[in-house]
């Protein structure tokens, strides 16, 4: 029973991904949602070096770019599949 909840669940989720608009997305503050169940992404902002790691992330994103010629979106995606990968295999 709660497994086919779930699979429903989710069958929804990617629905509503799928048919949202990139203009409706962009308007969603996603840190701040995210925060209620993460709270980290809430107060990491005052303890974290973040340009040094934009700077680490925009090397990588342009490298993407130039090696594969993806256009940013793609780079970005592409690299936040990688970070999530990497972070789930070795957990």
């Amino acid at each position: 029973m709660i497994k086919l909840y779930i699979g429903d669940y989710m069958k929804d989720v990617e629905k509503t991904i799928i048919n949202t608009d990139e203009k409706e997305m962009e308007k969603v503050n996603w840190t701040n949602a995210w925060s209620k169940k993460y709270p980290i992404l809430a107060n990491y902002q005052n303890k974290v070096d973040i340009k040094y790691y934009q700077k680490e992330i925009r090397n990588l994103l342009n490298s993407l770019k130039q090696k594969y010629s993806y256009n940013e979106l793609d780079a970005m995606l592409v690299l936040k599949d990688i970070l999530y990968h990497e972070w789930k295999d070795n957990k």
